[in-house]
């Protein structure tokens, strides 16, 4: 568990803060669809649950990613 925080808390690559960044902005936005006041279609919320999924897993998979993997 240790070494799990460790890698978490490490430097993120600037290409996966990127990706990271987008997950969230898709997964604000999809949240603000499927909250919406408004009767939206049935289509749009359920996409709207498919893109928060993405968004979460693109967000959670980039954090971990770190810059000095391989390096002595």
């Amino acid at each position: 568990m240790k070494k799990i925080i460790q890698r978490l808390q490490e430097p993120t690559p600037r290409f996966f803060r990127k990706i990271r960044n987008y997950g969230l902005v898709l997964t604000t936005i999809s949240a603000v669809i499927t909250t919406a006041v408004i009767p939206l279609p049935a289509v749009l919320i359920t996409l709207a649950g498919y893109t928060a999924l993405a968004g979460g897993i693109a967000s959670a998979l980039s954090q971990t990613a770190v810059e000095n993997e391989g390096k002595p």
